[in-house]
């Protein structure tokens, strides 16, 4: 008979020489950065000369410049069409879609599903072309008597922000579709045939079984789609450079436009601590409230 030599303490050594290589580099590419730029953040520098302490106030004016904190107000409205809507119609599209058979629906799920896979600069450039004032979506409106809707969209100061909302609603939906579709398709089917056989309607089916089953699928969603929101920064900087005015500024083109267009280093990484932060609590909002619903 053959006795182990290892202790009890020895798998676990293991699987920390296993996971060590891992934690080195994520220490160096995403630690060290982080670090570094909660330094920067608490002096006053251009990115070329010498630096000047500054303590706590590159936060306060993050918090008190009007431009600066009007860029998290437009984040918030981003959220709204980044998240809460794609969500929403995900929800409905998949309930119906899993209801009705039909031929074609792999076609259909690859053609909502698309808007994930083509870059965002590709994305934006498209929908720029769109919102012209004599491009295709005004040339519909006028051709349907619509004349009076028609303007020029990303130089209004009422819709620049809901029209680059809208593009990241079509680009979101078809990412929560397809997790929502994944996460009906492991419902059991006896449970809505007991359903159907209670008297339960299409409404009551997706209140009582389908909603709480997709739970998780729903945090999920939350969670990419918030990110996307509250990070947004490739479809503001092609379509609107944060114009007109400032009403389409968010908190990543902010970083970007402090940092390397007004030589404001300091505020702009202070900007960028705080989005991390504001990224970081409502991911784990999302998640808490996700597992409670598990439970």
């Amino acid at each position: 008979m053959q006795v182990s030599s290892r202790g009890p303490g020895e798998p676990r050594r293991v699987a920390y020489l296993y996971i060590l290589p891992a934690l080195l580099v994520f220490g160096l590419f995403v630690l060290v950065p982080l670090a570094r730029t909660a330094q920067f953040s608490l002096y006053e520098w251009n990115g070329l000369g010498s630096s000047t302490w500054a303590g706590l106030s590159n936060y306060r004016d993050v918090f008190t410049e009007p431009q600066l904190r009007g860029a998290f107000v437009h984040a918030l409205v981003l959220i709204v069409f980044y998240a809460v809507i794609p969500v929403t119609l995900g929800l409905l599209l998949a309930a119906a879609m899993s209801r009705a058979v039909l031929r074609g629906m792999g076609f259909f799920r690859v053609v909502l599903f698309l808007p994930q896979v083509i870059p965002m600069v590709v994305v934006a450039i498209a929908w720029r072309q769109i919102y012209e004032p004599n491009g295709p979506l005004n040339d519909v409106l006028r051709f349907v008597g619509l004349d009076s809707l028609a303007r020029p969209w990303l130089g209004d100061y009422t819709w620049a922000l809901p029209s680059v909302g809208i593009v990241g609603t079509w680009v979101g939906t078809g990412l929560c579709l397809v997790l929502f579709l994944a996460g009906m398709s492991r419902i059991p089917r006896e449970l809505y045939e007991a359903a159907r056989l209670d008297g339960a309607g299409p409404f009551r089916e997706f209140r009582a079984i389908t909603l709480p089953s997709l739970r998780g699928e729903m945090a999920v969603a939350l969670t990419l789609t918030v990110i996307a929101a509250l990070k947004t920064f490739d479809l503001v900087y092609v379509m609107t450079s944060g114009g007109p005015g400032t009403e389409t500024t968010v908190p990543s083109y902010q970083v970007y436009n402090n940092a390397f267009l007004l030589g404001r280093v300091g505020i702009a990484t202070a900007l960028a601590v705080v989005l991390t932060l504001i990224v970081f609590v409502a991911t784990v909002l999302i998640n808490r409230v996700g597992e409670r619903g598990e439970r």
